[in-house]
């Protein structure tokens, strides 16, 4: 029986080889690695594609989001607010401006940053506000925007995951102040390496933190201040411009497996299927369901020769990394319960109903067990 994986990248990427091996050869060809025509015309098409004014590269998705917040003036003593769930890069991306992530738990029946957690936690001390839309799933952008300027706050949106998903027919990364994208080859729109990139709306901070990702410059050996080495590759941006023509497709055929998952699934009342907030349109970075043996189960699939994932196996709060802040467990509560229960299912836009069929007979064949 052949093996399920859990992203099976090249699969989906077929039909395009030939049009991706000819843009690194080009690339490869014209000797210009770093910077170029290649990047520009990549955050041209990004740009557009997106409806903003900018896009700036980046070496990847957790740079991006450093530029940004140092574009934003984060330093030492701020407190900027996010998900207790969410991938660590989030989190270090705050910690490493000096300034302090503050923690929230989830919104109550999703896996996404509680908005009503998010006011109780705003101070003197609150710098920005950094909503994930975490598994493709926009994050309540309305309840959201409307604190941050309620309190006169930038507001960030972290769309690693979520890249052409939808908020009230808005592409995420159009509502805030500022956003970050994330280019790793799993992604929805993943590259070939490490990548990213961002945006922002006001033309002086983006402008500023496009400096800042360069060494904090404008022109070569004129350094305005200090800076990071955060730039993208020349064939990742060849490769990623190939790419960003298919994504909407990509992430309609991901919506059409989430919507075969939910059919096949269903019935099965030990199995949560993830629920999609009104005025949204998700675009499935990974499928997640909760169900009560978790461990049991992935082991269960990969004797099936399915391959699953956790994210994520701990809150941040629990992590080594962050145990100086002193958040043991019970701090968040939902975020505990969905890390020991969730399990993401295979993913991408090549799974073919039978797939997905066969992945669902198996989690009952072991819940029936």
């Amino acid at each position: 029986m052949e093996e399920i994986k859990f992203v099976n990248i090249n699969r989906f990427h077929q039909l395009i080889w030939p049009q991706l091996h000819e843009a690194a050869a080009r690339v490869i060809d014209s000797g210009i690695y770093i910077g170029g025509p290649e990047v520009r015309s990549f955050e041209e098409d990004m740009a557009r594609w997106l409806g903003v004014e900018k896009v700036c590269g980046a070496g990847s998705g957790t740079s991006a989001l450093y530029a940004i917040l140092k574009g934003l003036g984060v330093g030492p003593g701020d407190e900027v607010i996010t998900t207790v769930h969410t991938a660590i890069a989030t989190a270090e991306a705050i910690s490493q401006c000096g300034a302090v992530p503050i923690f929230c738990d989830l919104e109550p029946g999703y896996f996404f940053l509680s908005t009503e957690e998010v006011a109780k936690k705003i101070n003197s001390k609150t710098k920005a506000l950094l909503p994930v839309h975490l598994y493709g799933q926009p994050v309540d952008m309305d309840g959201m925007m409307e604190l941050a300027h309620q309190h006169g706050l930038p507001l960030i949106e972290d769309c690693a995951q979520a890249q052409g998903a939808r908020y009230r027919g808005k592409y995420v990364g159009t509502m805030g102040d500022a956003a970050e994208f994330s280019f790793f080859p799993s992604k929805n729109l993943g590259g070939f390496g490490d990548g990213g990139a961002f945006t922002a709306k006001d033309p002086a901070k983006f402008n500023i933190m496009k400096m800042f990702s360069n060494h904090g410059r404008k022109e070569k050996y004129t350094h305005e201040f200090e800076g990071i080495n955060s730039r993208l590759d020349a064939i990742q941006a060849a490769m990623l411009k190939v790419c960003l023509p298919h994504l909407d497709e990509w992430n309609s055929q991901r919506r059409r497996v989430a919507q075969w998952y939910g059919e096949a699934l269903g019935n099965i009342k030990e199995v949560v299927v993830p629920q999609v907030l009104p005025g949204t349109e998700p675009i499935y970075h990974v499928y997640v369901i909760l169900v009560p043996d978790r461990d049991g189960l992935q082991k269960f699939l990969k004797e099936k020769k399915i391959s699953t994932g956790v994210h994520y196996p701990m809150p941040l709060s629990l992590q080594k990394a962050y145990s100086r802040y002193g958040l043991g467990v019970g701090s968040f509560p939902r975020a505990e319960y969905a890390c020991a229960h969730m399990l993401s299912l295979p993913m991408d836009p090549s799974v073919t109903k039978e797939e997905v069929e066969r992945v669902a007979m198996a989690i009952e064949e072991y819940i029936r067990k």
